[in-house]
C-alpha cells in the first residue's frame, strides 16, 4: 500500500504577503502539492501542520477524504482559521498525489471539465502598485518589484484603467487607493491606531466614487469594475459606499462581515451587487448567509477550504441560485487550486488572479501562465498541472518574526 513518507513546508516571501506551501511525499516516489497561503499567521499554519504530522505520516494518501476527516477531529475544537487552512494545504496536495498516481487533472476526479477556459479578473488592481510606492522593501535600485510604476495622479488611475482594458482583460478589482505622494491604500480594519472604529469621514465618501470613476473612465464601459471593502467598513458605512456607487454599474462591492444579517441589511439597501464569504470555511459557516440572502456572488478561498469543502459550498450555493467566485491572490499553484474548481462546478461568476507581483512568481510555478483574452485554459497535465520548484521556495524565504505581510497604508 502507498504510505505518505514526509511532510515538508515552505514559507516563501512574496513581498506584501507570504506564501505557505506543503509538499507530501509518498512512498511510491510522488510528491503532492497544496498551497494554503495566509498573510499574518503564516509560521503558525506551518506549524499546526507540523502538528498533525503523527496522524499522517504511514497513512494512505489516496484515502483522501479519510485523512481530511483525520485532520479535521484532530482539530474539531478549534475547527476554523490557522487549523482549517493547514487542513486544507494537506488535502490539496493528497489530490495532487491522486491524480499524479492515476494520469488525470484533479476535475476529472470530480467529474470535470465543465467548461474548457475560464474567465478571469485583474485583482488588486492599483493596489499593489500604491503599496509598492512607500513600502522601501518594494524598491531594488532603480526598479519596482512589481514591474510598474505608482500611482501619483487621478491621470495614473485613468491609464491604469486603459491598460487593463489594452491587455485584454474584463474585469478588475481594487481597494480604496489614494493616488499621491505617498500613495495609501485604505485599511483600518487590518491594524495601527487610526480610525479603530471604521467610521466614514465625507471626504472618504467623496473620494471612492472619483476614484472608481477614473478607473472606470480609462477602462472604458465593457471592463467590469469591483470594489473590496474588506474588513475596513461598519454596515453603516459600507452601505453609504455602496450607495455612493449605484451609478458606476459595479461588478460588486465585496464587503466581509461576521453577521449574516447585518450584511443582508446592506445588500438589501443598494442595488450594487455584494459579493462576500472568503473568510468563512465549509458549508457549516456558508449556511446562514444564504439563508439571510446576504450576498449575491459567493466568494470561495480554496487554499483555505480545501478543494472537497470549496465544491460543497459552491454546489450548496448553485441550490440558492448564486454564483461563486473563487478567491486567489496568491502564487500560481493556488490559481490551478481555484481553476479546477471552476472546471467541476457549473455556477462561476469570474475567478481572480493577481497580475502586478514578485518577479519570481513564475520561476516558483514552473513558469508563466497564458492569459488570453482575459482567460485561462484549463491545464491538461495530471494532478494540478504545473511544476513547483522547491529549490525557489527554499532560496525566498519569508523571515520569521517579520510581522503581518499585509498591513495597509491607511489615509
Amino acid at each position: 500500500m502507498t504510505k505518505i513518507t514526509e511532510i515538508e513546508t515552505f514559507v516563501v516571501d512574496a513581498r506584501w504577503r507570504p506564501w505557505q506551501f506543503v509538499a507530501v511525499r509518498t512512498s511510491d516516489g510522488i510528491t503532492g502539492y497544496g498551497e494554503m497561503s495566509d498573510g499574518r499567521n503564516p509560521y503558525g499554519i506551518v506549524g499546526a501542520i507540523t502538528d498533525m504530522e503523527p496522524i499522517l505520516i504511514g497513512a494512505d494518501p489516496l484515502a483522501v477524504e479519510a485523512r481530511y476527516w483525520d485532520m479535521y477531529r484532530l482539530a474539531r475544537q478549534s475547527p476554523g482559521g490557522i487549523a482549517a487552512k493547514a487542513i486544507a494545504g494537506v488535502e490539496l496536495a493528497l489530490w495532487d498525489i491522486k491524480g499524479k498516481a492515476l494520469g488525470v487533472p484533479v476535475y476529472s476526479l470530480f467529474g470535470g471539465p465543465t467548461r474548457e477556459r475560464q474567465m478571469i479578473y485583474w485583482s488588486h488592481c492599483g493596489s499593489s502598485r500604491a503599496r509598492s510606492y512607500d513600502q522601501i522593501l518594494w524598491h531594488d535600485g532603480s526598479e519596482w518589484v512589481v514591474g510598474a510604476p505608482p500611482l501619483r495622479t487621478m491621470d495614473d488611475v485613468i491609464a491604469l484603467g486603459e491598460e487593463v482594458r489594452e491587455k485584454g482583460f474584463h474585469a478588475l478589482k481594487t481597494n480604496i487607493v489614494f493616488p499621491g505622494e505617498p500613495t495609501g491604500v485604505y485599511g483600518p480594519g487590518w491594524g495601527g491606531t487610526a480610525n479603530i472604529d471604521r467610521n466614514a469621514v465625507p471626504a472618504l465618501l467623496r473620494h471612492i466614487p472619483e476614484y472608481i470613476g477614473a478607473l472606470k473612465q480609462g477602462a472604458g464601459p465593457d471592463v467590469q469594475i469591483a470594489l473590496d471593502l474588506n474588513f475596513n467598513c461598519t454596515p453603516l458605512v459600507a452601505r453609504q459606499i455602496c450607495q455612493s456607487l449605484e451609478h458606476l454599474e459595479m461588478m460588486w462591492v465585496e464587503i466581509d462581515m461576521y453577521d449574516p444579517e447585518a450584511l443582508a441589511d446592506v445588500r438589501r439597501q443598494t442595488s450594487v451587487p455584494i459579493t462576500s464569504g472568503e473568510n468563512l470555511y465549509t458549508i457549516r459557516d456558508y449556511r446562514p448567509y444564504f439563508e439571510h440572502r446576504s450576498m449575491d456572488n459567493v466568494m470561495i478561498d480554496v487554499p483555505w477550504q480545501g478543494f472537497a469543502r470549496s465544491r460543497d459550498v459552491a454546489l450548496l450555493a448553485e441550490s440558492y441560485e448564486l454564483n461563486c467566485a473563487p478567491h486567489n491572490y496568491y502564487s500560481h499553484l493556488a490559481t490551478m487550486h481555484a481553476l479546477h474548481l471552476c472546471a467541476t462546478v457549473p455556477n462561476v461568476r469570474i475567478m481572480e488572479i493577481d497580475i502586478d507581483d514578485v518577479p519570481w512568481k513564475d520561476d516558483l510555478g514552473g513558469g508563466a501562465l497564458e492569459i488570453v483574452d482575459g482567460h485561462l485554459a484549463l491545464p491538461t497535465k495530471p494532478g494540478w498541472g504545473i511544476d513547483f520548484d522547491e529549490d525557489v521556495a527554499r532560496k525566498m524565504v519569508w523571515e520569521k518574526g517579520r510581522g503581518p505581510g499585509f498591513t495597509a497604508n491607511r489615509r
